[in-house]
This record gives C-alpha cells, structure tokens and sequence, in this order.
C-alpha cells in the first residue's frame, strides 16, 4: 500500500506501508527529486551485478529526508510552506515515509525508532527553520 500527500498538486510525501509488496522493483519518486525511493523485491539467486556509481555533480536546493519506522507509532503533521497546518498521517513499525516538500512536524504516539536518511552536508542552522505549532485541530487522514 502506498499514500502520497498532496497539497495544491506538490507532493509533499510518499509512505510506504509495511505490508506493501509485489515482485519486481518500483520506484515512487519522480526523477527529477534529490532523493529517490524505491522498493526492489528479487527472488533467490537473482543478480544485481557489481557497479560503482559515477562522480556526477548534482545541484540540491531542497533536502528531501526519509524515515524508516523502526518501531512505534507517530503522528506527522504537514505544513504548506507558509507553516500553515494542513493535514496529519500516522506511520507505524516497518513504515517508510519521503517526506518531500512542505513542514512537518511529528509527534511520538508510542515509544519509537526511526532511521533517518536524507542528503548531505548537513548545514547546521543553515539547513532548516523550526517554528512553533501544534496543531489545534488535527485531522488525521486515513
């Protein structure tokens, strides 16, 4: 299973339900993002053949971060880029989420894990402005 939010036609994330599964691979991001998600589902014996990737310089203007949902249950909530609340989802154990464009803020529902993966360098206070909200009337979507 696979929810994408959308606000005003931008993608702001693509979630990766656990129990999301078919053969072959599938990747969920245009290619034009700076991070790219993708499922892969080989069967034994299948060979991916050795390769090293080129040096190719790339322009990054926004960071595009992914959480794995190591364990737990949290609540994200997504902002326009103006910090304007807009809607929540909740992902659990063995979720993924690309959280694209927009805010996001979470909140942890239960004790939780997650790895983070997103570009580098990170730039300190450079990299992201944090703002005040908690959102007073949340709407969770499905």
């Amino acid at each position: 299973m696979i929810d994408q939010v959308y606000h005003q036609s931008k993608l702001l994330a693509v979630i990766v339900r656990a129990q999301f599964k078919k053969d072959g691979i599938e990747f969920f991001t245009p290619g034009d993002f700076s991070q790219q998600l993708g499922y892969m589902n080989r069967p034994k014996g299948y060979i991916i053949d050795p390769h090293v990737h080129n040096l190719v310089e790339r322009k990054v203007t926004l960071t595009q971060e992914v959480l794995y949902i190591k364990s737990g249950k949290v609540r994200v909530d997504f902002y326009d880029d103006e910090r304007n609340y807009l809607e929540s989802r909740i992902v659990s154990t063995g979720d993924v989420i690309l959280l694209a464009a927009g805010g996001h803020g979470f909140e942890m529902l239960e004790s939780s894990e997650m790895i983070e993966i997103k570009q580098g360098p990170y730039c300190g206070d450079e990299d992201k402005v944090r703002f005040d909200h908690k959102p007073n009337n949340i709407n969770i979507t499905p």
